[in-house]
């Protein structure tokens, strides 16, 4: 039953490309600082030697991460289909 409950939420401030953020999380705190900090990272790695407005590099970063996040998807279905393959015979 105790996972009826409602989660708790935290307040977690990050700073992602020089902007200071406070983000709500039911989840873990570390979770959202690692997140936060792997897409400051992103976004700082694509302005590097570059003169282009944050905006600009956040739907970069953005464009990026979608692209991973299709690659793991297209992984997952794959994985999945083999398993239930190998599981019928």
């Amino acid at each position: 039953m105790a996972n009826d409950a409602p989660s708790e939420k935290k307040t977690v401030r990050v700073t992602i490309f020089n902007q200071s953020y406070a983000l709500v999380t039911t989840g873990s705190e570390a979770d959202v600082e690692e997140l936060a900090h792997r897409v400051d990272e992103l976004m700082n790695n694509i302005a590097r030697g570059t003169n282009v407005d944050a905006s600009r590099i956040a739907v970069l970063a953005c464009m990026h991460l979608a692209d991973e996040l299709r690659a793991a998807e297209t992984k997952h279905r794959t994985l999945s289909r083999l398993l239930e393959e190998s599981l019928a015979e």
